[in-house]
């Protein structure tokens, strides 16, 4: 695939820095990706446009040196997504040639991926409405002609999401990609971002894909010592902050808004967790954790 070609290029320019056009052509020709066969220079050219139409990538050329090297990318999140797709072609490489050890390797399934991801991102693209039938978890029947402008989407917990602009209630809404039917792009609807509008903007005082109103509070949660290993490994949120004390017990504070999937995820800690602060946070935990044991009464 060309895809697999274009992430290998710019994987090896990250790793290696800088590299002239003989030197890739050498590791290329060891790689997995080009069948032994060499790179030629109008084929490096037209990949190296290729990446930076579809990820934003500039691969640049030092004139004196004549080699070739990744201009900085802008942001933080930029990085980001292009780690997610470094590691993704990692995986596909690493799988490639494994029929043999099939029944040892254990995935999750990610089927929102495979139906909708792609039509949905030539919709961001291109910046063109969609239409789609839903069937909300909490709605007894299905919701037929739903419009949305998609400003980005987002994966949380094997189900990818996308955020947009309902265009009949005029509100930005959250729908999984898993509970879509008949998704088509509307052509005819051209739409314009929000000025100043960014996704990582929009979740950056929350924990998962739910979010609200409210303003943003200071989280204080106190883990065992285990489970501050794990918190240390994978941050709930960028604003988490560490305080270590005797007896081995851990405070990790935040600065958050209180929504359903921090809830979720506190719970999902059980005793390892104790919710400092704020009030209404713990007494949300202890209504959750005394309706748990009613069920067992």
């Amino acid at each position: 695939m060309l895809i697999n070609k274009y992430l290998w290029i710019v994987d090896t320019l990250r790793r290696y820095g800088a590299l002239t056009l003989a030197q890739i052509n050498e590791k290329w020709q060891a790689s997995n990706v080009s069948d032994g066969n060499p790179l030629p220079r109008r084929t490096f050219m037209t990949y190296r446009n290729s990446i930076e139409e579809m990820f934003n990538i500039n691969i640049m050329c030092n004139r004196v040196t004549y080699e070739y090297y990744i201009e900085d990318i802008p942001g933080t999140h930029g990085v980001y997504l292009l780690d997610w797709m470094l590691d993704s072609m990692s995986l596909s490489t690493s799988l490639q040639g494994a029929k043999d050890v099939a029944s040892r390797i254990m995935l999750e399934n990610v089927p929102s991926a495979r139906e909708h991801l792609s039509l949905l991102i030539d919709a961001l693209k291109q910046n063109l409405a969609i239409k789609f039938s839903y069937k909300s978890y909490t709605r007894a029947g299905v919701s037929t002609g739903i419009v949305i402008e998609p400003y980005f989407v987002k994966i949380f917990k094997q189900v990818w999401y996308v955020i947009g602009y309902n265009v009949k209630d005029g509100k930005i809404k959250t729908y999984a990609l898993d509970r879509m039917k008949k998704l088509t792009i509307v052509a005819d609807h051209h739409f314009d971002l929000p000025p100043k509008f960014s996704a990582h903007e929009f979740f950056k005082d929350c924990y998962g894909i739910t979010t609200n109103n409210n303003e943003p509070k200071l989280i204080k949660l106190r883990v065992s010592s285990v489970q501050a290993k794990y918190l240390r490994a994978l941050p709930l949120h960028a604003s988490q902050h560490e305080t270590v004390y005797a007896g081995g017990t851990s405070v990790f504070s935040y600065r958050m808004r209180i929504t359903y999937d921090l809830r979720e995820k506190i719970l999902s800690m059980g005793s390892n967790v104790e919710v400092m602060s704020p009030p209404e946070l713990k007494t949300q935990i202890k209504d959750e954790l005394r309706r748990t044991l009613e069920q067992y009464e």
